[in-house]
């Protein structure tokens, strides 16, 4: 699987699942002018990694994808457990499969073709909804972060830190406890297809160590990193 992206700290990051070429790239430029971070993939079997990797805010997701169809992806993402607001954006348009779709776990859903003014105003009351329903702040070893403010507290004060720092301290709190592998971690901080440095990950912890402290992020040769509860 190729690296995820990770956004800067002012942006919410979405992953548009979405098959057709033309539309993708539309969809994706329209995303990154009004300043969100966005992620495309071009069928459905790899969400379910790209999730695992990457702090999503909403995704926006055809059905009629190749492999993996679209609602498969839906009652997968929900049999998961997952809370994640999702858009249905397609060109089944019938009643029958407005129904469907969110009885099996769409947040909204819009029919193809659309205008994209439309689009925008339902992202942003998805990401307003979403926000309020998962913003609980993560705490581990003395840090505070909050995914919505996207802001963390450490010693009393608050911390600066660079999107691939943040993104991969994001990751691991929401794993406090249990190691993550490198591997992981690159996926967290990387555009897919985009060359993976050998020792990034490396750098990048050793960057929080120094505004953490030596013990807030331990290593296990050969299995990962952890930040403890």
């Amino acid at each position: 699987m190729a690296p995820l992206a990770s956004s800067g700290t002012d942006q919410l990051r979405i992953l548009l699942v979405e098959d057709d070429e033309q539309l993708g790239e539309t969809l994706e430029q329209a995303f990154v002018l009004e300043q969100y971070a966005v992620d495309w993939l071009r069928g459905g079997e790899p969400v379910r990694a790209a999730l695992s990797a990457t702090p999503y805010d909403l995704m926006v997701l055809d059905l009629g994808l190749p492999g993996v169809p679209g609602m498969q992806v839906l009652r997968q993402l929900r049999a998961d457990k997952h809370a994640l607001p999702v858009l249905v954006l397609t060109a089944r348009g019938t009643v029958a499969d407005k129904v469907d779709g969110l009885d099996s776990g769409a947040d909204d859903y819009l029919t193809k073709p659309f205008e994209m003014d439309e689009l925008f105003a339902r992202v942003r009351s998805l990401l307003r909804r979403g926000s309020v329903q998962r913003g609980t702040e993560l705490q581990a070893a003395g840090v505070t972060l909050d995914p919505i403010e996207r802001r963390v507290e450490f010693d009393g004060g608050e911390l600066t830190l660079t999107a691939r720092e943040y993104a991969i301290l994001e990751i691991l709190m929401r794993n406090a406890g249990r190691f993550v592998s490198r591997a992981r971690l690159e996926e967290g901080i990387y555009r897919w297809g985009e060359e993976v440095g050998s020792n990034t990950v490396e750098v990048y912890i050793s960057r929080l160590r120094k505004r953490l402290g030596g013990n807030a992020i331990e290593t296990l040769r050969g299995v990962g990193y952890r930040i403890p509860q």
